[in-house]
């Protein structure tokens, strides 16, 4: 029925489906194969070194890491838990998670692109730093959470029973090279069965849902925010192309579109199902509750501002 709320088509949500997975898929692979790397290759306890002693300057810097080490979303989950195996504190795991897919330097050239004649450096500088922002906040509060209730149990298993040495290993070149490879193609595994299922959601909506409906909501600074913070986890779309989207939205204000560009990459549908291949459910839970929350008020206080 035309005009009717929802309206499923397979050729849509198989396009849909398919333009997503092969979008993300790169990305995990590229993030799988360099987590086997650091486990077989970085030696161990060498991310406790290279950071600060203070917890909040590790932290920080844990936040800006994405300018000289950027990843994308869907691949940092596998990097992170061998990092954290390999010393890097929860709580600057965290940090990085959030702010590289955001804080670096592809995302500042496609936002400034896809804001062009829109403040689109206002937008950018914007962006960079209230992502910044949000994780630093959110990575200080791991820093006082008990480990046991961040990270599932199973992984905490896989961390202790890892070799404390492996990065400094004297085994051949190839068959640390191997075991490299066979850690990546694990990971890869692990990690794809929740983003399948979170692309297939985020599919779903993105196909069958009628997008009008929202647009009513922009008349309001609140409801314009959570609206596209909604939004932008049910599409799931990549840190690097989502600004393009954001930038369609003329109707709604820029602090709405802010929240859809920050939140988006930290929070979405297929990013629940691949945080929780490491991370407890509660926690899961926790960080999209308050996100949703931190980053909303945020961006509406910035309203202040007339953005």
């Amino acid at each position: 029925m035309e005009g009717a709320w929802f309206t499923f088509r397979i050729e849509d949500f198989s396009y849909a489906f398919l333009s997503v997975l092969l979008e993300g898929v790169p990305f995990i692979l590229l993030g799988t194969l360099l987590s086997g790397v650091i486990d077989q290759f970085l030696p161990a306890r060498w991310m406790t070194r290279f950071l600060p002693r203070n917890p909040f300057l590790a932290v920080c810097v844990s936040g800006l890491m994405g300018l000289i080490f950027p990843m994308c979303e869907c691949g940092i989950v596998p990097v992170i838990r061998r990092l954290i195996a390999k010393g890097l504190p929860v709580s600057c795991g965290v940090t990085y998670m959030l702010a590289a897919p955001i804080v670096n330097p592809l995302v500042i050239v496609s936002t400034l692109a896809a804001f062009r004649g829109q403040a689109a450096l206002e937008m950018t500088f914007l962006r960079l730093g209230l992502a910044f922002f949000v994780a630093v906040i959110v990575g200080l509060a791991v820093h006082n959470l008990p480990i046991a209730t961040v990270m599932k149990r199973r992984v905490l298993e896989s961390i202790a029973l890892s070799p404390e040495t492996s990065g400094g290993s004297s085994r051949p070149f190839g068959q640390r090279l191997v075991a490299a490879l066979q850690t990546g193609v694990r990971d890869f595994l692990d990690v794809m069965v929740y983003f399948v299922c979170g692309v297939a959601v985020a599919s779903v909506f993105s196909t069958a849902i009628n997008q009008e409906m929202i647009l009513p909501l922009a008349l309001n600074n609140w409801l314009a925010v959570g609206s596209m913070m909604l939004l932008a986890g049910l599409l799931a779309l990549c840190s690097t192309s989502d600004a393009f989207i954001a930038a369609t939205f003329v109707a709604f204000p820029g602090v709405a579109k802010l929240a859809f560009l920050v939140f988006g990459p930290m929070m979405d549908l297929k990013l629940i199902f691949i945080y929780s291949s490491i991370f407890t459910n509660r926690f899961v839970f926790g960080l999209a509750v308050g996100l949703f929350v931190l980053i909303g008020l945020l961006c509406v206080r910035l309203a202040v501002l007339g953005l």
